[in-house]
């Protein structure tokens, strides 16, 4: 009887049969892997993809805030540590002013050499630039005026001999019984009209510039110089003739006192005063120095420049200040007590400028201000901040914009 071969088993199956079966353990992961990948997907569809990459730090806050026309500084605004406020220190400042010049001869020193009379120009002894002194010759006129005027005052010097001997020999022949006292009346009149006659002759031809005792080419009509002086224009050349004697022949300036003219600007004129001290430097002599005083302010603007006269006088001994020069005037006022800053604290701003001012803790507002003289690493304010009002002194770059 044949046998067959079984592996044991408990329901009879073989155990080739029971290996194959699936495990419940299994089943169980691997259903719920999927069940936690399908939750994954819905939070990505429904939250975004965001969700995997890193949350981003706090943002810091801002450096500075606008509020209108001001400025805020935020409590933890690194700005805090690089700015630096003070109050605004006020110093007795002088009014210092710095304005163009040029030189110019005195009016009251200037003349216009107008000849004696009229003629034909026989020589001109001197030209443009010459230096003459009181009396010298300028010029010499063939003039039939003063040819005139010889010839009337020879006539009437030999009139006036002859009256004078008539009424000596009057009077000699009334001693003697020989003439009657009406020839001597006569004679005595003659005598005074002659001599009259003569004196007035004699008085023109010495206001013409002629003298009695001149013979000859000594005759001529003379121009000479009535004062010290620069001959600085010139109107007539040897041979021209002169037909009208109200007209200048040559301008003459005595230049041992002159004017340096400073223009002032119109702002500037209320620090300006007669007597005021004032320095004068010129491009001629670099490194000198000229020290005077204002002799005057003009009254009234010039349209042009819209700048005011300003003359400041100088003795000029040895001409060293020439007619148009160009010079630059300093002029010092009175002490004023202003503000004064570091000049770190100056910002531009469209042309003008600037300083921030604190007007509340951290908070701080533009102002223009009016700069007066700049010394250095420090500025004189005329206008625009207060003296004891806080200031950025440095750092106010980081505010400009």
């Amino acid at each position: 009887m044949e046998t067959h071969d079984q592996p044991p088993g408990a329901n009879g199956h073989s155990q080739g049969t029971h290996e194959h079966e699936p495990n419940p353990r299994g089943r169980a992961f691997f259903w719920g892997g999927i069940a936690a990948g399908v939750v994954v997907l819905l939070l990505l569809f429904t939250h975004g993809f965001g969700l995997l990459l890193p949350r981003p730090a706090a943002e810091a806050p801002p450096a500075l805030v606008h509020q209108g026309s001001r400025i805020f500084i935020p409590e933890r605004s690194p700005l805090r540590q690089r700015l630096s406020v003070e109050p605004a220190p006020a110093e007795e400042k002088s009014a210092v002013l710095i304005a163009p010049g040029v030189v110019e001869a005195d009016p009251t020193r200037t003349i216009n050499v107008l000849p004696p009379g009229t003629g034909r120009v026989r020589a001109v002894r001197v030209n443009v630039g010459s230096r003459v002194q009181r009396g010298e010759l300028l010029a010499l006129i063939d003039s039939p005026d003063l040819a005139q005027a010889y010839s009337d005052n020879d006539k009437a010097r030999s009139a006036a001999l002859l009256a004078r001997k008539n009424l000596s020999y009057q009077e000699a022949q009334l001693k003697i019984g020989a003439a009657a006292q009406s020839a001597l009346d006569q004679a005595k009149d003659a005598d005074l009209e002659a001599a009259a006659e003569y004196e007035r002759s004699r008085e023109r031809l010495q206001a013409m510039g002629g003298s009695e005792q001149a013979r000859g080419e000594a005759r001529l009509l003379a121009i000479r110089s009535p004062v010290a002086g620069s001959i600085t224009q010139l109107a007539i050349a040897a041979g021209a003739t002169i037909n009208d004697d109200t007209q200048s022949v040559m301008t003459l300036q005595d230049l041992s006192v002159v004017w340096v003219t400073a223009w002032v600007a119109e702002k500037d004129v209320a620090y300006v005063a007669a007597g005021q001290d004032a320095q004068v430097t010129l491009e001629a002599y670099p490194g000198k120095t000229l020290r005077g005083k204002v002799l005057s302010v003009t009254d009234q603007i010039e349209p042009d420049t819209r700048r005011d006269k300003t003359r400041i006088l100088f003795e000029n001994p040895q001409v060293l200040l020439k007619p148009n020069m160009f010079a630059t005037v300093t002029l010092e006022g009175p002490k004023l007590r202003r503000v004064v800053l570091p000049s770190s604290a100056l910002l531009m701003n469209n042309d003008r400028t600037t300083v921030f001012v604190a007007t509340a803790p951290w908070t701080f507002e533009r102002r223009n201000v009016e700069p007066l003289l700049n010394e250095g690493s420090s500025v004189t304010l005329t206008a625009g901040v207060q003296p004891g009002e806080p200031v950025v002194i440095r750092g106010g770059i980081l505010l400009n914009d």
